[in-house]
Order: structure tokens, then sequence, then C-alpha cells
């Protein structure tokens, strides 16, 4: 494929606002989980007993005047995430090279603003919604895309896209695709996944949370630790002085089960050998693999096993749930930040919370962070059982 350069990126989590404060946090090795304090809707429902990765300030953030009906959890972290790290001067002059209706909107998330609909059942009328949520833009899964379009004033194609833990890796792919195709000249790429009640209980209900601070591939872990977070990241075709490309992309579907992968992981190995081919690299060549890590014991054990098929030992392959979270539809973009960061500072993160290595898995997976230049990076975000996209980013 033809690389793309990131001309800007960002991601607010649990560990902060913007590109320094997740890189401080994870050269300090300072996680952002808490445990469960998130306000439950039904009267004498007890929080979940859990930890989360929680952002911050949301509470207490309003949205301009002229978007007020947006409001809600999950276009107000959209919002936030918006106004750092130079994103907001980038997309200007993107438009002005272009013109906005030639920028594109691309946007992952798992359950968009569920949340407010959520609120909107807890509070019903004499069954109908309360008057301050009668407001249709916020009860579809397409409110992410439409709202982060309104609030950059970009006029090109959107799309919101929903596949689960893939959703805003597939995003990069989804823009490479319309460039190529001339249907624009840049693309703001993102995700958005706000914690409600549907995400908590929900991934209770599949016995896949854990009741303490995830430990992704330790032989002890339990499960996954929740989070919210939203990023971007700002894409046009590459020119010399560019030095962050989106050198591949590669997806896949499970296609084995409903709800568990393949034993090997057949799927993941797909889409990982298809973005090294886009990319036209051999897998000796990446120097720092993002894996999806979300601590569930088989999950795990089934990404570890399609890592040690395709690549050396010497690979450094390490989770960062345990700093944010899962943070699900936003996984992909806020793991993709991490690789970039990884390539321009040549920070490895390891994985926090674990110490007891499982004997399963390979010598790929680092606990211990590292320090050194690379000039390769992958980002894996696997829907185990469903969609799965693995990325390339590369330093020129």
């Amino acid at each position: 494929m033809a690389p793309l350069a990131i001309r800007a990126y960002t991601a607010t989590t649990a560990l902060g606002r913007g590109r320094d404060a997740q890189l401080q946090a994870l050269r300090e090795r300072r996680g952002g989980l808490r445990r469960n304090d998130l306000p439950v809707l039904a009267p004498g429902q007890e929080p979940l007993a859990c930890w989360i990765g929680r952002v911050d300030g949301l509470e207490e953030l309003a949205l301009p005047a002229g978007l007020a009906e947006w409001e809600c959890r999950n276009n107000r972290l959209a919002w936030l995430a918006l106004q750092h790290d130079g994103l907001r001067d980038a997309l200007a002059d993107a438009a002005a090279r272009h013109g906005a209706e030639r920028v594109a909107v691309v946007i992952g998330t798992s359950t968009a603003s569920i949340g407010a609909t959520e609120e909107g059942y807890a509070r019903l009328d004499h069954g109908a919604l309360p008057t301050d949520l009668q407001r249709p833009t916020v009860h579809t899964p397409h409110s992410p895309g439409a709202f982060v379009q309104a609030a950059t004033g970009l006029r090109g194609p959107c799309v919101t896209v929903a596949t689960a833990c893939s959703s805003s890796a597939k995003v990069f792919a989804q823009a490479s695709r319309l460039i190529d195709a001339g249907l624009c000249d840049a693309a703001l790429v993102g995700g958005i996944d706000t914690l409600c009640g549907s995400v908590l209980f929900g991934f209770n209900s599949l016995q896949l949370v854990a009741a303490d601070p995830c430990m992704p591939f330790d032989a002890a872990r339990t499960g996954l630790s929740l989070g919210e977070a939203g990023g971007y990241a700002l894409l046009e075709r590459a020119g010399a002085a560019d030095t962050l490309l989106l050198r591949g992309y590669g997806e896949s579907s499970d296609a084995y089960h409903m709800s568990t992968p393949h034993p090997q992981g057949l799927g993941a190995q797909l889409a990982m050998r298809d973005a090294l081919a886009r990319a036209g690299i051999a897998p000796d060549a990446v120097d720092y693999l993002n894996l999806h890590g979300t601590a569930t014991p088989s999950n795990d054990s089934v990404e570890a096993l399609a890592v040690a098929a395709l690549f050396p030992a010497s690979l450094h392959a390490s989770s960062t749930k345990g700093w944010t979270g899962h943070t699900l539809g936003a996984a992909g973009i806020v793991e993709s930040v991490i690789a970039l960061l990884a390539l321009e500072h040549g920070e490895l993160p390891g994985t926090l919370n674990s110490t007891a290595p499982d004997p399963a898995c390979g010598p790929q997976i680092r606990f211990a962070a590292a320090q050194r230049p690379i000039r390769y990076a992958m980002n894996n975000s696997f829907g185990f059982g469903g969609n799965n996209c693995s990325l390339v980013f590369a330093r020129a």
C-alpha cells in the first residue's frame, strides 16, 4: 500500500489528557486503574466489584452551546480528546489545503452513547424518555462519528465503525481505502468509548471481568479491567518530509465460533500476516508489538500462540491494558498512539501488574520496559471470535 503520513495524533485515557500524559505514565509504570466508582442507575444497585480505567473530569465538562444537542458522556469525551496535541490546528491546516469536504471522519466505537439511552430507560416517564433525553442524535450507533464531524466542521465522508474491540484499528484501514479511492484527501480517524452499565455488566455476564487490576499474560491472570478513552490521528498521503507513517493494515474474521477464536489463533495470524505483507516487511523487521492482551486466560494464550508462530524470540511484545484498562472500541486508537510514541521516543512499554510469566506463552511477551530506537511497530486489536485488525507503523 502507499504509506500514509500521521500528521497529528493524540489520546485521552485514565492516564491523563494528551500524549505527554500517556508517555510519562508508561515511563513511570504508573497505572490509571481505580476501584469501580461509576455511579449506578438503578435504585439500590451496587457498583460492580472491579477496577476500571476512568477518565477524570468528564462529569464537570460541558459541550459548547452550539453542540448541546449532542450532550452525553461519550460525546463529552470525544470533545475533550479533540483539544490536545495541536490536533485542532492540524485539522484546520488540512481543511485549508484540501477543502473541508475532502477531509473524511472515520470513528470507531463499541457502545457509542448507549449510556445516555440507559439513563433514559432508568428515568422513563409514563413509558416515554424524559424530555431532556428526547434527542435522537445520542441514541444511535452513529452518534460518535456524526458528533466529531459536527464538532470539527469537516464535511467529507463520515463513518462510524462498530466492530467491537477492533473498531478504532479498522478506521485506519477504512481511511486508507477512502484516500486510495479518491473519495477524500485526508482523514481524521479515531475512537471513543465510555464506561456504562452495558459495558460493565455485559462483560461481567461473560465472566471476563477480574475483581483485581488486570494482569495480562501472567500465569495467575483472571480477566480484564474495563476502561474508557478517546483518541485521534490525522492521515494524509505521505511526502518526503514525513517521519511517522502508516505502512500496513490487515483485517480478518475468526469465523470459528460465536464467542471464541480458533485454538491456534489462525484469524489473528491472518490479520498480522496481511498487515506485514501490505507493509512489505518480514516479521523480524518488527521491533515492537502492542498486543491486544486483555488478560483473560484463554484470549492471551491464543494471541501468544499466534505471535510465537510468526515472530522470532527477539520481538518485544507487551500489553498496555494494565495502564489504561481495556477501552474496547477505543483500544485500537489508544494502542496505536502508544505504538507511535514508541517509534518517536524509543520507549517500549512492558506489561504492568504482571510478574509471573505464563509458561504457555512465548519469549516474545515482555513484562519489563526497554529503551532503544526502533523503525517498525505493530498494534493488534482482536475480537477473539469476531473481527481482527493489525496495523504496522513506521518511522522514516
